[in-house]
Protein backbone atom coordinates (compact mmCIF):
# COMPACT_ATOMS: atom_id res chain seq x y z
CA UNK A 1 0.00 0.00 0.00
CA UNK A 2 2.80 2.31 0.14
CA UNK A 3 2.98 2.56 -3.75
CA UNK A 4 1.32 5.26 -5.29
CA UNK A 5 -2.26 4.30 -4.72
CA UNK A 6 -4.67 7.13 -4.07
CA UNK A 7 -4.38 6.14 0.25
CA UNK A 8 -0.99 5.54 0.29
CA UNK A 9 1.65 7.08 -0.37
CA UNK A 10 3.98 7.21 -3.24
CA UNK A 11 5.05 9.39 -0.97
CA UNK A 12 6.64 7.72 1.78
CA UNK A 13 8.15 5.63 -0.66
CA UNK A 14 9.88 7.67 -3.11
CA UNK A 15 10.95 9.88 -0.24
CA UNK A 16 12.63 7.66 1.60
CA UNK A 17 13.89 5.88 -1.86
CA UNK A 18 15.30 9.22 -3.03
CA UNK A 19 16.98 10.03 0.33
CA UNK A 20 19.05 6.59 0.32
CA UNK A 21 19.68 6.62 -3.55
CA UNK A 22 20.47 10.06 -3.02
CA UNK A 23 22.30 10.15 0.28
CA UNK A 24 24.77 6.85 0.28
CA UNK A 25 27.62 8.95 1.00
CA UNK A 26 28.07 10.84 3.78
CA UNK A 27 27.12 14.27 2.90
CA UNK A 28 25.50 13.31 -0.66
CA UNK A 29 22.02 15.02 -0.56
CA UNK A 30 19.98 16.67 -3.69
CA UNK A 31 17.09 18.04 -1.16
CA UNK A 32 17.04 22.01 -0.59
CA UNK A 33 17.89 22.48 3.07
CA UNK A 34 17.36 26.33 3.44
CA UNK A 35 14.91 27.87 5.54
CA UNK A 36 13.15 30.63 4.47
CA UNK A 37 13.92 33.67 6.72
CA UNK A 38 10.95 34.52 8.67
CA UNK A 39 9.50 31.70 8.82
CA UNK A 40 8.50 29.45 12.13
CA UNK A 41 10.78 26.20 12.97
CA UNK A 42 7.90 23.31 12.20
CA UNK A 43 8.59 20.73 14.53
CA UNK A 44 5.63 18.12 15.91
CA UNK A 45 2.90 21.03 16.29
CA UNK A 46 3.24 21.92 12.79
CA UNK A 47 3.17 18.41 11.79
CA UNK A 48 0.10 17.16 13.53
CA UNK A 49 -2.01 20.22 11.91
CA UNK A 50 -0.33 18.64 8.20
CA UNK A 51 -1.84 15.40 9.83
CA UNK A 52 -5.28 16.34 10.53
CA UNK A 53 -5.45 18.13 6.84
CA UNK A 54 -4.25 14.95 5.51
CA UNK A 55 -7.02 13.01 6.89
CA UNK A 56 -9.95 15.58 6.34
CA UNK A 57 -9.06 15.37 2.51
CA UNK A 58 -8.52 11.86 2.26
CA UNK A 59 -12.07 11.67 3.58
CA UNK A 60 -13.45 14.32 1.12
CA UNK A 61 -11.45 12.58 -1.66
CA UNK A 62 -12.79 9.30 -1.03
CA UNK A 63 -16.49 10.60 -0.22
CA UNK A 64 -16.65 10.91 -3.67
CA UNK A 65 -13.92 8.51 -5.10
CA UNK A 66 -14.99 5.41 -3.54
CA UNK A 67 -18.59 5.16 -4.68
CA UNK A 68 -17.76 6.46 -8.02
CA UNK A 69 -18.61 3.97 -9.97
CA UNK A 70 -22.10 3.05 -8.33
CA UNK A 71 -23.08 6.54 -9.44
CA UNK A 72 -22.46 6.50 -12.94
CA UNK A 73 -24.39 2.96 -13.03
CA UNK A 74 -27.28 3.90 -10.99
CA UNK A 75 -27.83 8.08 -11.62
CA UNK A 76 -26.20 8.60 -14.84
CA UNK A 77 -27.17 5.14 -16.40
CA UNK A 78 -23.74 3.55 -17.68
CA UNK A 79 -22.90 -0.10 -17.90
CA UNK A 80 -20.54 -1.86 -15.94
CA UNK A 81 -17.98 -1.77 -18.70
CA UNK A 82 -18.24 1.72 -19.24
CA UNK A 83 -18.66 2.84 -15.39
CA UNK A 84 -15.03 0.81 -14.77
CA UNK A 85 -13.69 2.89 -17.75
CA UNK A 86 -14.58 5.85 -16.64
CA UNK A 87 -13.04 5.24 -13.12
CA UNK A 88 -10.04 3.60 -14.28
CA UNK A 89 -9.52 7.09 -16.57
CA UNK A 90 -10.62 9.30 -13.77
CA UNK A 91 -7.55 7.42 -11.17
CA UNK A 92 -5.08 7.57 -13.74
CA UNK A 93 -6.43 11.70 -14.34
CA UNK A 94 -5.29 11.68 -10.46
CA UNK A 95 -2.02 10.03 -10.69
CA UNK A 96 -0.58 11.87 -13.55
CA UNK A 97 -1.33 15.06 -11.87
CA UNK A 98 0.37 14.34 -9.07
CA UNK A 99 3.19 14.35 -11.17
CA UNK A 100 2.30 17.96 -11.92
CA UNK A 101 2.20 19.27 -8.27
CA UNK A 102 5.32 17.28 -7.60
CA UNK A 103 7.14 19.21 -10.04
CA UNK A 104 5.63 21.97 -9.22
CA UNK A 105 6.66 22.08 -5.68
CA UNK A 106 9.85 21.28 -6.03
CA UNK A 107 10.87 23.41 -8.84
CA UNK A 108 8.73 26.55 -9.00
CA UNK A 109 6.29 27.43 -6.44
CA UNK A 110 7.71 25.26 -3.16
CA UNK A 111 5.52 22.47 -1.16
CA UNK A 112 3.37 25.42 0.89
CA UNK A 113 1.94 27.59 -2.11
CA UNK A 114 1.49 24.47 -4.30
CA UNK A 115 -0.38 22.76 -1.54
CA UNK A 116 -2.98 25.88 -0.83
CA UNK A 117 -3.57 26.45 -4.72
CA UNK A 118 -4.10 22.89 -5.56
CA UNK A 119 -6.24 22.10 -2.14
CA UNK A 120 -8.61 25.38 -3.63
CA UNK A 121 -9.33 23.57 -6.76
CA UNK A 122 -10.16 20.47 -4.86
CA UNK A 123 -12.56 22.58 -3.38
CA UNK A 124 -14.05 23.97 -5.61
CA UNK A 125 -14.49 20.66 -7.86
CA UNK A 126 -16.27 19.61 -4.82
CA UNK A 127 -18.66 22.56 -4.05
CA UNK A 128 -19.32 21.58 -8.15
CA UNK A 129 -19.98 17.96 -7.53
CA UNK A 130 -22.34 18.76 -4.77
CA UNK A 131 -23.89 21.30 -7.09
CA UNK A 132 -24.34 19.68 -10.16
CA UNK A 133 -26.09 15.91 -8.32
CA UNK A 134 -28.38 18.57 -6.15
CA UNK A 135 -29.63 20.64 -9.09
CA UNK A 136 -29.84 17.85 -12.24
CA UNK A 137 -28.71 14.80 -11.45
CA UNK A 138 -30.67 13.25 -8.36
CA UNK A 139 -34.21 13.53 -9.74
CA UNK A 140 -36.46 12.63 -7.85
CA UNK A 141 -35.02 13.00 -5.01
CA UNK A 142 -33.69 9.69 -3.09
CA UNK A 143 -32.84 8.25 -6.54
CA UNK A 144 -30.16 6.17 -7.36
CA UNK A 145 -30.52 3.97 -4.07
CA UNK A 146 -30.78 0.79 -6.45
CA UNK A 147 -34.68 0.87 -6.15
CA UNK A 148 -35.60 4.23 -7.75
CA UNK A 149 -34.51 4.78 -11.16
CA UNK A 150 -33.43 8.57 -11.71
CA UNK A 151 -34.47 10.65 -14.60
CA UNK A 152 -32.58 10.87 -17.74
CA UNK A 153 -30.01 13.21 -17.25
CA UNK A 154 -29.62 16.60 -19.33
CA UNK A 155 -26.14 17.10 -21.16
CA UNK A 156 -25.54 19.69 -19.24
CA UNK A 157 -25.72 18.60 -15.55
CA UNK A 158 -23.79 15.57 -16.98
CA UNK A 159 -21.24 18.06 -18.77
CA UNK A 160 -20.90 19.99 -15.02
CA UNK A 161 -20.24 16.32 -13.24
CA UNK A 162 -17.59 15.79 -15.32
CA UNK A 163 -16.08 19.03 -15.21
CA UNK A 164 -16.39 18.48 -11.34
CA UNK A 165 -14.93 15.41 -10.76
CA UNK A 166 -11.77 16.13 -12.89
CA UNK A 167 -11.42 19.11 -11.15
CA UNK A 168 -11.62 16.98 -8.23
CA UNK A 169 -9.21 14.79 -9.47
CA UNK A 170 -6.94 17.58 -10.50
CA UNK A 171 -6.82 19.11 -7.29
CA UNK A 172 -6.31 15.99 -4.78
CA UNK A 173 -3.79 14.53 -7.32
CA UNK A 174 -1.48 18.08 -7.23
CA UNK A 175 -2.05 18.04 -3.82
CA UNK A 176 -1.13 14.59 -2.63
CA UNK A 177 2.68 14.39 -2.95
CA UNK A 178 2.98 17.26 -1.58
CA UNK A 179 1.58 17.08 1.72
CA UNK A 180 3.35 14.24 2.94
CA UNK A 181 6.98 15.74 1.80
CA UNK A 182 5.84 19.47 2.82
CA UNK A 183 5.10 17.52 6.01
CA UNK A 184 8.56 15.82 6.59
CA UNK A 185 10.08 19.34 5.62
CA UNK A 186 8.80 20.33 9.47
CA UNK A 187 11.64 18.45 10.97
CA UNK A 188 15.56 19.00 10.54
CA UNK A 189 17.64 16.41 8.99
CA UNK A 190 20.73 17.88 11.15
CA UNK A 191 18.93 17.00 14.74
CA UNK A 192 19.00 13.60 15.52
CA UNK A 193 15.94 13.63 16.97
CA UNK A 194 14.22 15.37 14.60
CA UNK A 195 15.45 12.88 11.88
CA UNK A 196 13.84 9.99 13.67
CA UNK A 197 10.42 11.89 14.46
CA UNK A 198 10.23 12.28 10.12
CA UNK A 199 10.10 8.46 9.93
CA UNK A 200 7.75 8.61 12.82
CA UNK A 201 5.45 11.01 10.85
CA UNK A 202 5.53 9.31 7.86
CA UNK A 203 3.59 6.38 9.84
CA UNK A 204 1.23 8.90 11.57
CA UNK A 205 0.88 10.13 8.18
CA UNK A 206 0.00 6.98 6.90
CA UNK A 207 -2.51 6.05 9.50
CA UNK A 208 -4.58 10.01 9.06
CA UNK A 209 -4.71 8.54 5.61
CA UNK A 210 -6.42 5.66 6.54
CA UNK A 211 -8.53 7.02 9.05
CA UNK A 212 -9.95 9.42 6.73
CA UNK A 213 -10.54 6.95 4.06
CA UNK A 214 -12.48 4.50 6.82
CA UNK A 215 -14.49 6.91 7.84
CA UNK A 216 -15.84 7.81 4.19
CA UNK A 217 -15.66 3.74 3.13
CA UNK A 218 -18.39 3.11 5.63
CA UNK A 219 -20.54 6.45 6.95
CA UNK A 220 -20.63 8.14 4.00
CA UNK A 221 -20.77 5.28 1.63
CA UNK A 222 -23.84 3.98 3.98
CA UNK A 223 -25.92 7.24 3.01
CA UNK A 224 -24.83 7.56 -0.52
CA UNK A 225 -25.65 3.99 -1.23
CA UNK A 226 -29.36 4.69 0.47
CA UNK A 227 -29.90 7.43 -1.94
CA UNK A 228 -28.72 10.71 -0.39
CA UNK A 229 -25.60 11.03 -2.61
CA UNK A 230 -26.11 14.94 -2.62
CA UNK A 231 -25.71 14.58 1.43
CA UNK A 232 -22.65 12.59 1.08
CA UNK A 233 -21.24 15.16 -0.94
CA UNK A 234 -22.17 18.23 0.80
CA UNK A 235 -20.38 15.94 3.76
CA UNK A 236 -17.56 15.44 1.61
CA UNK A 237 -17.08 19.54 0.52
CA UNK A 238 -17.50 20.40 4.80
CA UNK A 239 -14.50 18.06 5.68
CA UNK A 240 -12.01 19.46 2.88
CA UNK A 241 -12.80 22.99 3.88
CA UNK A 242 -12.06 22.08 7.43
CA UNK A 243 -8.95 20.83 6.21
CA UNK A 244 -8.37 24.09 3.94
CA UNK A 245 -8.86 26.06 7.44
CA UNK A 246 -6.40 24.00 9.48
CA UNK A 247 -3.91 24.27 6.67
CA UNK A 248 -3.84 27.49 6.80
CA UNK A 249 -3.98 28.03 10.43
CA UNK A 250 -0.38 26.41 10.43
CA UNK A 251 1.02 29.39 8.22
CA UNK A 252 3.58 31.20 10.66
CA UNK A 253 4.61 28.04 12.47
CA UNK A 254 5.44 25.94 9.20
CA UNK A 255 9.17 25.72 8.06
CA UNK A 256 9.55 25.93 4.68
CA UNK A 257 12.15 24.71 2.49
CA UNK A 258 13.12 26.32 -0.89
CA UNK A 259 12.67 24.62 -4.36
CA UNK A 260 15.58 24.08 -6.33
CA UNK A 261 14.66 24.77 -9.88
CA UNK A 262 13.55 22.97 -12.77
CA UNK A 263 15.73 19.41 -12.70
CA UNK A 264 14.82 18.23 -16.22
CA UNK A 265 17.21 20.69 -17.56
CA UNK A 266 19.72 19.55 -15.71
CA UNK A 267 19.08 15.65 -15.97
CA UNK A 268 18.97 16.51 -19.66
CA UNK A 269 22.31 18.37 -20.08
CA UNK A 270 23.84 15.14 -18.34
CA UNK A 271 22.41 13.12 -21.55
CA UNK A 272 23.68 15.23 -23.81
CA UNK A 273 26.72 15.99 -22.80
CA UNK A 274 27.30 12.05 -22.29
CA UNK A 275 26.55 11.18 -25.91
CA UNK A 276 28.94 14.30 -27.18
CA UNK A 277 31.81 12.75 -25.03
CA UNK A 278 30.71 9.17 -26.26
CA UNK A 279 34.50 7.98 -27.10
CA UNK A 280 36.14 10.38 -24.33
CA UNK A 281 37.11 8.13 -21.48
CA UNK A 282 35.58 9.05 -17.87
CA UNK A 283 38.23 10.38 -16.24
CA UNK A 284 38.62 9.10 -12.40
CA UNK A 285 36.41 10.99 -9.24
CA UNK A 286 38.97 13.21 -8.37
CA UNK A 287 39.72 14.66 -11.49
CA UNK A 288 35.51 15.00 -12.64
CA UNK A 289 34.78 18.57 -13.08
CA UNK A 290 32.70 20.51 -9.69
CA UNK A 291 32.14 23.96 -8.82
CA UNK A 292 34.36 25.15 -5.73
CA UNK A 293 32.94 26.37 -2.42
CA UNK A 294 30.00 24.25 -0.47
CA UNK A 295 27.30 24.72 -2.41
CA UNK A 296 26.68 23.37 -5.48
CA UNK A 297 25.40 24.75 -9.46
CA UNK A 298 22.15 23.33 -8.26
CA UNK A 299 20.69 26.98 -6.50
CA UNK A 300 20.34 25.73 -2.72
CA UNK A 301 21.40 22.16 -2.71
CA UNK A 302 25.12 20.80 -0.88
CA UNK A 303 27.39 18.94 -3.71
CA UNK A 304 26.66 15.13 -3.93
CA UNK A 305 29.64 13.27 -3.47
CA UNK A 306 30.92 10.90 -6.35
CA UNK A 307 29.34 7.37 -6.66
CA UNK A 308 30.91 4.11 -9.13
CA UNK A 309 27.37 3.42 -10.65
CA UNK A 310 26.62 4.20 -14.35
CA UNK A 311 30.52 4.96 -15.07
CA UNK A 312 29.51 6.06 -18.52
CA UNK A 313 27.55 9.04 -17.12
CA UNK A 314 30.68 10.32 -16.11
CA UNK A 315 31.85 11.36 -19.52
CA UNK A 316 29.37 14.45 -18.57
CA UNK A 317 31.80 15.83 -16.12
CA UNK A 318 34.89 14.68 -17.86
CA UNK A 319 37.20 17.91 -18.57
CA UNK A 320 38.48 17.71 -21.73
CA UNK A 321 41.50 19.88 -23.80
CA UNK A 322 38.33 21.65 -25.29
CA UNK A 323 36.42 22.16 -22.08
CA UNK A 324 39.92 24.13 -20.81
CA UNK A 325 40.06 26.66 -23.52
CA UNK A 326 36.19 27.69 -24.33
CA UNK A 327 33.48 29.15 -21.84
CA UNK A 328 31.72 26.20 -19.47
CA UNK A 329 29.01 24.91 -21.37
CA UNK A 330 27.19 23.03 -19.29
CA UNK A 331 25.42 21.15 -22.36
CA UNK A 332 28.82 19.91 -22.92
CA UNK A 333 30.62 19.49 -19.22
CA UNK A 334 28.48 19.11 -16.44
CA UNK A 335 29.16 18.91 -12.36
CA UNK A 336 29.50 16.08 -10.45
CA UNK A 337 26.36 16.97 -8.07
CA UNK A 338 24.35 17.30 -11.61
CA UNK A 339 25.88 13.59 -13.17
CA UNK A 340 24.91 12.38 -9.55
CA UNK A 341 21.49 13.42 -9.82
CA UNK A 342 20.89 11.98 -13.39
CA UNK A 343 22.45 8.41 -11.83
CA UNK A 344 19.42 9.04 -9.22
CA UNK A 345 16.61 9.31 -11.69
CA UNK A 346 18.63 5.82 -13.29
CA UNK A 347 18.18 4.27 -9.69
CA UNK A 348 14.50 4.97 -9.25
CA UNK A 349 13.47 3.65 -12.35
CA UNK A 350 12.94 0.29 -11.64
CA UNK A 351 10.70 1.22 -8.64
CA UNK A 352 8.50 3.46 -10.61
CA UNK A 353 8.11 1.37 -13.33
CA UNK A 354 6.96 -1.43 -11.06
CA UNK A 355 4.49 1.01 -9.32
CA UNK A 356 2.77 0.62 -12.86
CA UNK A 357 1.58 -3.19 -12.41
CA UNK A 358 0.44 -2.24 -8.61
CA UNK A 359 -1.41 1.21 -9.74
CA UNK A 360 -3.73 -1.39 -12.78
CA UNK A 361 -3.82 -3.81 -9.64
CA UNK A 362 -5.22 -0.71 -7.19
CA UNK A 363 -7.59 0.72 -9.70
CA UNK A 364 -9.85 -2.43 -9.11
CA UNK A 365 -10.33 -1.36 -5.71
CA UNK A 366 -12.46 1.32 -6.85
CA UNK A 367 -14.34 -0.35 -10.27
CA UNK A 368 -14.32 -4.32 -10.27
CA UNK A 369 -14.12 -4.93 -7.04
CA UNK A 370 -17.05 -2.96 -6.01
CA UNK A 371 -19.62 -3.80 -8.54
CA UNK A 372 -18.46 -7.16 -7.79
CA UNK A 373 -19.83 -6.28 -4.27
CA UNK A 374 -23.14 -5.06 -6.23
CA UNK A 375 -24.60 -8.46 -7.60
CA UNK A 376 -23.55 -10.56 -4.63
CA UNK A 377 -25.83 -10.80 -1.50
CA UNK A 378 -24.27 -8.04 0.90
CA UNK A 379 -27.39 -8.33 3.38
CA UNK A 380 -26.01 -9.56 6.68
CA UNK A 381 -29.21 -10.42 9.00
CA UNK A 382 -31.38 -7.40 8.74
CA UNK A 383 -28.85 -5.04 7.85
CA UNK A 384 -27.76 -3.91 4.27
CA UNK A 385 -23.79 -3.58 3.51
CA UNK A 386 -23.18 -0.90 1.09
CA UNK A 387 -21.09 -2.74 -2.09
CA UNK A 388 -18.23 -0.10 -1.80
CA UNK A 389 -17.86 -0.39 1.74
CA UNK A 390 -16.06 -3.67 0.76
CA UNK A 391 -12.99 -1.40 0.49
CA UNK A 392 -12.90 -1.02 4.56
CA UNK A 393 -11.73 -4.24 4.73
CA UNK A 394 -8.36 -3.25 2.57
CA UNK A 395 -8.28 -0.39 4.54
CA UNK A 396 -8.24 -2.39 8.12
CA UNK A 397 -6.08 -4.82 6.68
CA UNK A 398 -3.66 -2.54 6.15
CA UNK A 399 -3.92 -1.05 9.56
CA UNK A 400 -3.80 -5.10 10.77
CA UNK A 401 -0.59 -5.83 8.72
CA UNK A 402 0.76 -2.60 9.57
CA UNK A 403 1.22 -2.97 13.43
CA UNK A 404 1.95 -6.93 12.84
CA UNK A 405 4.82 -5.76 10.29
CA UNK A 406 6.41 -3.13 12.66
CA UNK A 407 6.20 -5.14 16.16
CA UNK A 408 6.39 -8.49 14.89
CA UNK A 409 8.26 -9.07 11.78
CA UNK A 410 10.66 -6.15 12.38
CA UNK A 411 12.15 -7.48 15.11
CA UNK A 412 12.69 -10.87 13.80
CA UNK A 413 13.99 -9.23 10.52
CA UNK A 414 16.44 -7.23 12.64
CA UNK A 415 17.97 -10.94 13.58
CA UNK A 416 19.47 -10.57 9.86
CA UNK A 417 21.46 -7.21 11.27
CA UNK A 418 19.28 -5.00 9.99
CA UNK A 419 18.42 -2.10 11.78
CA UNK A 420 15.87 -1.47 9.69
CA UNK A 421 14.63 -5.15 9.05
CA UNK A 422 13.22 -4.73 5.63
CA UNK A 423 14.61 -2.23 3.60
CA UNK A 424 12.17 -0.15 1.45
CA UNK A 425 12.92 -2.32 -1.65
CA UNK A 426 12.45 -5.60 0.09
CA UNK A 427 8.71 -4.64 1.11
CA UNK A 428 7.62 -3.23 -1.99
CA UNK A 429 8.58 -6.72 -3.75
CA UNK A 430 6.85 -8.18 -1.11
CA UNK A 431 3.72 -6.08 -1.77
CA UNK A 432 3.98 -6.74 -5.53
CA UNK A 433 3.84 -10.07 -4.80
CA UNK A 434 1.06 -10.21 -2.61
CA UNK A 435 -1.05 -7.77 -4.95
CA UNK A 436 -0.78 -10.31 -7.27
CA UNK A 437 -2.01 -13.13 -5.31
CA UNK A 438 -4.62 -10.56 -4.60
CA UNK A 439 -5.85 -10.35 -8.16
CA UNK A 440 -5.65 -14.12 -8.71
CA UNK A 441 -7.85 -14.64 -6.16
CA UNK A 442 -10.06 -12.24 -7.22
CA UNK A 443 -10.16 -13.62 -10.97
CA UNK A 444 -11.06 -16.68 -9.37
CA UNK A 445 -14.34 -15.59 -7.31
CA UNK A 446 -15.14 -13.69 -10.70
CA UNK A 447 -15.35 -17.00 -12.54
CA UNK A 448 -17.22 -18.52 -9.60
CA UNK A 449 -19.87 -15.75 -9.92
CA UNK A 450 -19.95 -15.68 -13.31
CA UNK A 451 -21.06 -19.52 -13.17
CA UNK A 452 -23.81 -18.67 -10.85
CA UNK A 453 -25.66 -16.03 -12.46
CA UNK A 454 -29.39 -16.18 -13.18
CA UNK A 455 -30.05 -14.56 -16.34
CA UNK A 456 -32.10 -10.75 -15.82
CA UNK A 457 -31.01 -11.34 -11.88
CA UNK A 458 -28.53 -10.17 -9.77
CA UNK A 459 -28.44 -12.79 -7.38
CA UNK A 460 -29.16 -16.48 -6.67
CA UNK A 461 -32.40 -16.98 -4.61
Amino acid sequence: MATMDLRGDTSEVFFKMKEETCNEMEEGASKCEVSIKGTGSGGWKSAFLLLANQGLATLAFFGVGVNLVMFLTRVLGQDNADAANSVSKWTGTVYMCSLIGAFLSDSYWGRYFTCAIFQLIFVLGLVLVSLSSWLFLIKPEGCGNGELVCIPTSPIGVGLFYLSIYLVAFGYGGYQPTIATFGADQFDDSILTQKNSKEAFFCYFYFALNLGSLFSNTILVYFEDSGKWTLGFWASTGSALVALVSFFLGTYGYRFVRPCGNPLPRVAQVFVATVKKWNVVPSNGAELYEVEGSESAIKGSRKILHSSEFEFLDKAATVTERDRFEPVNPWRLCTVTQVEEAKCVLKMLPVWLCTIIYSVIFTQMASLFVEQGSVMNYTFRNFHFPAASMSAFDICSVLLFTGIYRQILVPLAKLSKNPKGLTELQRMGIGLVIGLLAMVAAGVTELARLRRVVPDKELLP
